[in-house]
């Protein structure tokens, strides 16, 4: 499976954990407490942090992990905030001519 078609179900599952909420789904969970949207947010920040602090300590398995974890909370957070994906995808494919 290619990059982006993971990327493209990930975010096919983010859309249907906001779509279709559940006790038992972690975005679901991450997106309608009493924080809301702001859950979210400070997941990316604490996501962003630790992923910094990886690359500093040059620990590459970290890295990778933080990285993943950033990607996906980076995701849950455009959703709340009403961003389609592809326009992300669309916006890095402009860049790229």
């Amino acid at each position: 499976m290619s990059g982006r078609s993971v990327l493209e179900e990930l975010w096919a599952v983010i859309t249907d954990r906001f779509d279709h909420p559940s006790p038992e789904s972690y975005v679901s969970r991450l997106v309608s407490g009493e924080k809301g949207t702001d859950r979210a947010l400070e997941k990316v920040g604490e996501e962003t942090t630790e992923f910094i602090i990886a690359v500093k300590n040059e620990d590459h398995a970290r890295t990778v992990s933080e990285a993943a974890d950033l990607q996906f909370h980076f995701m849950v957070a455009l959703k709340a905030a009403g961003v389609e994906f592809s326009e992300i995808l669309d916006e890095l494919a402009k860049r790229r001519r």
